[in-house]
């Protein structure tokens, strides 16, 4: 299994960026914990960072045919990027969304995933857990 892990925009600053809502961990330490949880599940992973839409998209492209799954936490992007969730749906790869912070308790303008109907789930509120039941959830063999 062949998993991307795409963060999108400011996930490069936790641990800085308002740690009462997104934690104290690092990007490169959560990193690592998502490196370790794929190894535990027998899963390989490419985990990217980029704050622009149009690399986030390139990226997408690029590993279309490397990924089995892909686990992506747009950040703000959630809210508004159609060319996002047409990136989502034009590779076929089953996505997980996920966000640190449970979204649907923030304001209203975050309630709303224009990226969720075309991924497989969404896991929110848990921290680096939402990460960590993504990777779960596409390691996981469906049922017909």
């Amino acid at each position: 299994m062949n998993i991307l892990v795409l963060h999108g925009p400011n996930l490069n600053l936790l641990g800085e960026r308002e740690p009462e809502i997104y934690g104290r961990l690092t990007l490169a330490q959560l990193n690592a914990r998502l490196r370790r949880h794929a190894r535990e599940r027998g899963a390989a992973l490419r985990i990217f960072q980029d704050n622009c839409e149009g690399r986030l998209i390139d990226l997408i492209h690029a590993n279309r045919r490397w990924a089995d799954g892909m686990v992506l936490n747009p950040g703000a992007y959630t809210h508004y990027s159609y060319a996002l969730r047409d990136a989502v749906t034009v590779v076929r790869v089953p996505t997980v969304e996920v966000h640190l912070s449970d979204v649907q308790r923030r304001e209203a303008f975050r309630r709303k995933s224009v990226i969720a109907p075309a991924c497989v789930a969404v896991f929110s509120g848990r921290g680096v857990d939402s990460y960590l039941d993504a990777i779960d959830r596409l390691s996981k063999p469906v049922s017909p």
